[in-house]
């Protein structure tokens, strides 16, 4: 289970199963323990192809956890422990740009981080600072972004939640150079380079973002009701990109450490 080939695969919001549409996959549950405590819910391996996957429901199996409360360090190291080594992430997202409507699908290379007092690192010691000028792996992207109607490329910015942005908030990202905004982005891409995974964010547009568009702003009902709406292509479309990953791993952008030695060795 350990060999570095599996890959993680991380549900959004109203993305809390994968494999019952998958009944040739043969799943199994683990509930790992972490330093860090459990992870959101238990994770479900089973088989995608040639692949071997480890299904993770971010904000829990029935939403339990707000996105400000997300146990982020816990469910990266659980992945990790398992011998998850590349990560794929869907997650909801408001856009920030108008031709970006409901149903889009976007690969974002750029982030954001807005948000504030989430733990955000494992080395709180050793003096480790990650490399993260691109924090999405180029090599997973590609995965993604050669399937039909996939957007490449925008930047996400992350807001620390549980609200919804004010119009002056939206339209100062959008002014920023923003096109995505969502809660869940980070620190979970970062986690992720400590830990030396490689990690991609697979964004579904649910709604228009507050200073876009005219009405009554972002409505959490409408969001998940959109998120509904194109969940069943969105993993129709993530077992597509799953087919296109590489047997192998093969990037190393995602192993850097700036030649520091690490002050615990990684599961």
């Amino acid at each position: 289970m350990k060999n570095g080939r599996m890959l993680g695969l991380i549900g959004g919001s109203g993305f809390y199963t994968f494999f019952e549409d998958f009944p040739e996959s043969n799943a199994t549950t683990v509930t790992p323990d972490t330093p860090y405590g459990q992870p959101s819910a238990p994770v479900t391996i089973g088989a995608i192809g040639s692949h071997e996957v480890a299904f993770l429901p971010r904000h829990g199996a029935n939403h339990q956890y707000s996105a400000h409360a997300l146990p982020y360090r816990a469910n990266m190291w659980a992945l990790r422990a398992l011998g998850v080594r590349r990560v794929l992430a869907p997650c909801a997202v408001g856009s920030l740009d108008p031709e970006l409507g409901p149903g889009a699908v976007v690969v974002p290379d750029q982030l954001l981080d807005r948000t504030s007092g989430r733990a955000d690192t494992y080395f709180d010691a050793g003096g480790v600072h990650a490399t993260f000028a691109d924090p999405y792996c180029p090599t997973l992207r590609t995965a993604v972004t050669g399937l039909p109607g996939v957007i490449d490329g925008g930047t996400l910015v992350v807001i620390q939640g549980p609200r919804f942005s004010t119009r002056a908030e939206s339209r100062w990202f959008a002014a920023a150079g923003c096109n995505l905004v969502n809660m869940t982005g980070y620190p979970e891409a970062v986690l992720a380079r400590e830990l030396e995974l490689c990690y991609a964010a697979i964004a579904l547009v649910t709604d228009v973002d507050a200073g876009v568009a005219v009405g009554d702003g972002v409505k959490a009902a409408d969001v998940f009701a959109a998120f509904g709406e194109n969940v069943e292509l969105l993993k129709k479309l993530v077992a597509a990109a799953i087919d296109r990953v590489a047997a192998e791993r093969t990037c190393t952008q995602c192993l850097r450490h700036d030649g520091v030695t690490l002050p615990f060795e990684l599961p």
